[in-house]
């Protein structure tokens, strides 16, 4: 069933005021009152959609790592085999999504009290796509799969963060570029089959 545009917009408008509220005040202060004045609706609508202030930021934050999820598989979206090496940094949509909620992640990443263990969480994520959307052609018994993955994933979150501190002073592409590069170094290269769930985009 198709939702409402209404319903989106309202919806929308209320997840934006949340995320300019946790630049300038904690979370416990931000209230209800804040939120629908800062998304210029009243408290009757936001009482429509959600039962409390954390049931909003919960569906924010599950938002924003659904959209995460989707744009680190753009690359290999819909293709049998992978090579990273071969990536094109058009394809590479994680630093948009970065950019796209830059208010979002700022505040997050860059005060971890806000939302304890959300960086571990964005490496968990990242590192089990890794190991369940993409099967190494080109195994080798010397590396451990796990261990790699993880290896991964932590090194694409530093990259985020440096940029995130460094108030995003690169351009979207710039860093996709320099991920390509940064992968050239690695003596390793690895080839991937891409299994179903990439392939028809679910999670």
């Amino acid at each position: 069933m198709k939702t409402d545009r209404r319903v989106l917009k309202s919806k929308q408008a209320l997840k934006s005021a949340f995320i300019q509220l946790m630049k300038e005040k904690e979370l416990q202060q931000i209230t209800i009152t804040d939120i629908v004045y800062f998304a210029n609706l009243n408290r009757g609508t936001f009482y429509k959609h959600y039962q409390t202030k954390a049931e909003l930021f919960h569906e924010l934050v599950e938002d924003i790592l659904s959209d995460l999820i989707h744009s680190y598989r753009n690359p290999y979206l819909n293709k049998k085999t992978f090579t990273p090496l071969e990536m094109k940094a058009s394809t590479i949509l994680i630093f948009d999504h970065i950019k796209r909620f830059s208010d979002f992640y700022q505040t997050i990443l860059l005060n971890e009290h806000i939302l304890p263990g959300f960086q571990n969480k964005l490496c968990s994520i990242i590192k089990d796509l890794s190991l369940n959307d993409l099967q190494a052609l080109q195994k080798t018994n010397s590396i451990n799969q796990d261990l790699q993955a993880s290896y991964q994933a932590h090194a694409l979150l530093g990259l985020i963060i440096e940029w995130v501190k460094s108030d995003f002073k690169y351009s979207t592409n710039y860093m996709s570029e320099q991920l390509i590069k940064i992968l050239s170094t690695i003596p390793i290269t690895m080839k991937y089959h891409t299994s179903k769930k990439s392939n028809d985009g679910s999670k």
